[in-house]
């Protein structure tokens, strides 16, 4: 690994009972890496105990951990990138076999999958949570990871320097997922342990408010990424409701001619306008979307692939 440039990122938000931890972690485990804390606002000694335990400190003032991610990959060079979490409750000594799938496979993410060795580390709700949301990404995208909110991953160059990151909190990890699977990456998974915090540790996480922020931004990603799909279904919807409303209408109008309930009729003429109105905004936001697409495909292909040190 010593022919590349590895860069590790914690993001951190009142961290310190666990990020000289975390930072002599992956100091044992990647030594020729150079390690950043990217401190968010803590109001403790986050940044005093992490500069201690020496990493490269820096802060983003903005709140969240979106805002953080944005800003790692915006400023930190390297040839890969490792993400994990300050709260030392993701396996350090993984971090090698991560970084050597990547590279060995030329991969642009390895994604290491959360398997919880004490009951402590995960929540029920945050489990079952997890299960939903890798579902319903799965139906919505066709294909998925088996852990799309781990915060412990291994980035090419490319990817990083790619990924727009608009999310600002803790769904960005849905973000980096969609990003991958979207623009069809090369990816893959490890299996890692996941501990418990340290004493003295508090998790961030909010299982109901977080769960509802993580659900809204699948189906504005569903909604940008899939827009024939999104508006299609609503214009589905409304022509069968206006295809109901209507089979009366023409039994009678076939029986007597007449068309009694001039209102209905009205609505059910309405509602199949607006079907198709749906359907074309599908149509047309699906041309625009593929635009984008293919300038996000030729960002992401302007970096050379991690194994490729002729380029």
């Amino acid at each position: 690994m010593s022919a590349y440039r590895i860069a590790v990122l914690l993001p951190c938000y009142n961290e310190e009972a666990a990020i000289a931890q975390t930072v002599a972690g992956f100091r044992a485990a990647l030594p020729e890496a150079e390690i950043y804390v990217y401190d968010n606002n803590s109001h403790d000694r986050t940044r005093e105990i992490a500069a201690a335990a020496g990493a490269i400190v820096r802060t983003e003032r903005m709140q969240g951990k979106g805002n953080v991610v944005r800003r790692m990959f915006a400023d930190v060079e390297a040839d890969v990138y490792v993400m994990a979490d300050g709260d030392a409750t993701y396996d350090a000594s993984a971090a090698p076999e991560l970084v050597r799938r990547l590279v060995e496979e030329q991969l642009d993410m390895v994604v290491g999958a959360r398997k919880s060795e004490v009951e402590e580390a995960y929540r029920a709700g945050h489990v079952l949570g997890n299960r939903l949301f890798t579902g319903l990404l799965s139906r919505l995208f066709g294909r998925t990871f088996s852990d799309i909110f781990s915060g412990y991953r291994v980035f090419s160059r490319r990817f990083a320097k790619s990924f727009p990151a608009l999310s600002r909190g803790f769904e960005t990890e849905t973000e980096i997922s969609v990003h991958a699977l979207e623009l069809a990456m090369p990816v893959g998974e490890v299996v890692t342990a996941y501990g418990a915090r340290p004493e003295g540790s508090e998790s961030k996480l909010s299982t109901y408010r977080d769960g509802w922020r993580i659900m809204k931004t699948i189906l504005h990603l569903y909604r940008i990424e899939r827009p024939v799909l999104f508006y299609g279904s609503f214009g589905l919807m409304l022509a069968m409701v206006a295809l109901v409303l209507s089979i009366p209408l023409a039994i009678t109008f076939a029986q007597t001619g007449l068309v009694p309930r001039l209102p209905t009729a009205i609505l059910a003429t309405g509602l199949i306008i607006l079907a198709f109105m749906s359907f074309m905004c599908g149509l047309i936001l699906d041309t625009v979307v593929r635009g984008r697409r293919e300038v996000r495909r030729l960002a992401y292909l302007s970096y050379p692939a991690v194994g490729n040190k002729a380029a």
